[in-house]
């Protein structure tokens, strides 16, 4: 009983550090659904519940390799960055009778999110939210600037 409770005393953190957790989290939250709803309301495949996952996550990572240094972080987000990116592959899709490629905007908005779930983790909350300013430009303005395709295949992809 005592092996327990020395192990849960160990984990139990001090009053700034569950402050510092708390806001990093809740603004990965936020910050992943800035994004997410506005994938969400262009109906793309990850939506507001996979940018707030991926976001958090992310944040949730950098903030446990804290105390680690910067040899041990730098390994940290180099996984990030491998491990999102197979994670946006998923989501790319090459159709098979044309040349045309589908999903590279959700893999990159995935990408941008974890981006900015690794610059919450670190503490640099202006800076994510100047980044998640941008991605919403990106995503809901840049877009209406796009020519848009002629017509679509039977599943609704543009032709």
């Amino acid at each position: 009983m005592n092996a327990i409770l020395d192990e849960l005393s160990k984990s139990l953190p001090d009053v700034h550090e569950v402050v510092t957790v708390v806001i990093r989290l809740l603004a990965a939250l936020i910050a992943g659904a800035i994004v997410g709803w506005q994938r969400e309301h262009s109906h793309a495949p990850a939506g507001l519940r996979t940018h707030m996952l991926v976001c958090t996550g992310v944040t949730l990572f950098v903030l446990a390799e804290v105390p680690m240094g910067n040899d041990a972080m730098s390994r940290v987000i180099q996984g990030i960055a491998t491990g999102i990116g197979f994670l946006g592959a998923g989501a790319i899709i090459k159709m098979k009778d044309s040349l045309e490629v589908y999903g590279l905007t959700t893999a990159a908005g995935i990408w941008m999110t974890s981006a900015i779930g690794v610059t919450i983790g670190l503490g640099r909350l202006v800076t994510a939210a100047i980044a998640v300013a941008c991605a919403w430009f990106v995503l809901a303005v840049v877009v209406k600037l796009e020519p848009r395709p002629q017509h679509s295949d039977r599943r609704g992809l543009p032709g």
